[in-house]
């Protein structure tokens, strides 16, 4: 089965029980919402690109991993549209969750879609108790702080703002949570698989910087020049576009060169330089290196 139509399935079975008899109905109906139709499920197929170069004995365990990681992710674009942060009345092309459903079902939405990432790996690992402390402290650090995307979002918040801790905890928690997962659900050490996840996970924020500042909202599927108007850093505001240009060129050169050895690591190579290419918007075409 192909990595996407994997996730696809294996988030319906996660969301089945929480839109079963007895839940309350615009919850159900805001959950799938949120998750469904899908974005572009960049960290959950990470993880499963990983577990697959490392050979991927255990799909469950793997198929879980990725449905925690897009979960979260989820749960933290609901909550970033709130009029508390971005007060966005676009995500992915439609109308935002809390502008579809209202703010209280919205924050109760992310909150829900936490614990289910959570529940999900608890459900899938029952069996397999002795990768489960190591892989929840993996998924923990991804969300929680002082560097996970609570960290990030708390950065918003400040007066002043560091671009590049900014950008490690808001973007690139959950990359290097989910190529450490990846690695680990398929008996393979963690560790040397963090600087894999950091490097895709700044190539992606830099591009959504260049995309904040190039696209229009047709194009992006969420409000254009949100850094701008909130003062937040932007990689193409430091550094201009070329530089932000020249920087992502860098960023997918470092993550295809520290893919750590494994036995599908030439393909994984070529998998992560083709897929992190698709991350440089179309304009920059008309941009100079």
């Amino acid at each position: 089965m192909q990595p996407l139509a994997r996730v696809e399935q294996a988030l319906e079975r996660a969301l089945a029980p929480a839109m079963g008899p007895g839940a309350p109905p615009l919850l159900a109906q805001a959950l799938h919402y949120a998750v469904f139709p899908s974005g572009h499920r960049i960290r959950p197929n990470l993880v499963l690109a990983v577990a697959h170069a490392c050979g991927d004995p255990d799909p469950e365990s793997s198929d879980a991993a990725a449905v925690a990681f897009e979960l979260l992710h989820c749960a933290s674009l609901v909550h970033d549209d709130m009029p508390a942060f971005d007060n966005a009345d676009l995500r992915r092309g439609k109308t935002s969750v809390h502008m579809q459903f209202g703010e209280p079902i919205a924050l109760l939405t992310g909150d829900a879609l936490i614990v289910m990432a959570f529940e999900t790996l608890a459900n899938a690992f029952a069996i397999r108790r002795e990768r489960l402390p190591a892989l929840l402290s993996i998924v923990a650090r991804s969300v929680g702080a002082p560097t996970g995307i609570v960290a990030g979002q708390a950065w918003e918040c400040e007066a002043a703002v560091p671009l590049s801790d900014y950008q490690r905890a808001k973007t690139g928690a959950l990359f290097v949570g989910a190529t450490q997962a990846g690695a680990l659900t398929a008996g393979f050490d963690p560790e040397p698989w963090a600087a894999l996840g950091a490097s895709i996970g700044e190539a992606y924020q830099v591009a959504d910087d260049l995309r904040d500042v190039l696209c229009d909202v047709e194009e992006l599927g969420k409000p254009i020049g949100q850094d701008a108007r909130r003062l937040r850093p932007n990689a193409a505001a430091q550094l201009g576009v070329g530089g932000a240009k020249a920087r992502l060129r860098e960023l997918v050169d470092a993550a295809v060169k520290s893919i750590p050895d494994c036995p599908g690591a030439e393909e994984l190579r070529v998998l992560i330089k083709a897929q992190t290419m698709q991350f440089f918007p179309k304009q920059l075409a008309l941009v100079a290196a």
